[in-house]
C-alpha cells in the first residue's frame, strides 16, 4: 500500500468552508479513497486539529475532529524512535520544532508524499519520505 502524510493544514482546510484549498484537499481525499492510498499524520496533528474548537470552548467539536482522524489515518506517536529521527532531522535542516516533529512522523513511517502547503519544505530531501509536494502537486501524482 502507498502511504501519504497529511500535514496539520490539510486536515483544517477540509473543515474550514472559508479555506479556499477545501475543494482541492476534499479532491485529494477523494482520489485516495479511489487509489488505496492510506493516510498519515502525526500524533501532534491530532492535538493541532482539537485546539481551536477548545480554545473556543467547543468540546463537541474538538472530539469530532479527534474521531475522524483517528478513523480516516494512521497517527504516528511522537516515542524515541521519531524523537531520534527528529533530531537528526533538526541538526540537518533549518525546519522549525513543528515541522520537525511532522518530517519525523512521516519519515518513520516511510511515507511516499508528504503533503503540506509550506514552501519551505518543498525542498528538502528527508530520508525516509519519497517526495515533499504541495496539495496540486498531490492532485497531478494521484490516479
Amino acid at each position: 500500500m502507498t502511504y501519504a502524510f497529511w500535514d496539520t493544514n490539510l486536515f483544517i482546510y477540509q473543515w474550514d468552508t472559508t479555506s479556499v484549498f477545501r475543494p482541492s484537499v476534499r479532491a485529494l481525499r477523494e482520489k485516495f479513497l479511489e487509489a488505496g492510498v492510506g493516510l498519515v499524520t502525526s500524533a501532534m496533528t491530532l492535538g493541532e486539529v482539537m485546539t481551536k474548537p477548545r480554545k473556543g470552548g467547543n468540546e463537541v467539536l474538538a472530539q469530532q475532529y479527534r474521531t475522524a482522524v483517528l478513523q480516516t489515518s494512521t497517527v504516528v506517536p511522537f516515542d524515541q524512535e521519531t524523537a531520534d529521527l527528529y533530531a537528526s532531522i533538526r541538526a540537518q535542516t533549518n525546519v522549525r520544532q513543528p515541522d520537525g516533529i511532522q518530517l519525523a512522523s512521516a519519515a518513520k513511517h516511510g511515507v511516499e508524499l508528504f503533503i503540506t502547503n509550506d514552501k519551505d519544505l518543498w525542498k528538502l530531501r528527508i530520508s525516509g519520505i519519497h517526495f515533499i509536494v504541495s496539495i496540486e502537486t498531490a492532485l497531478t501524482l494521484i490516479r
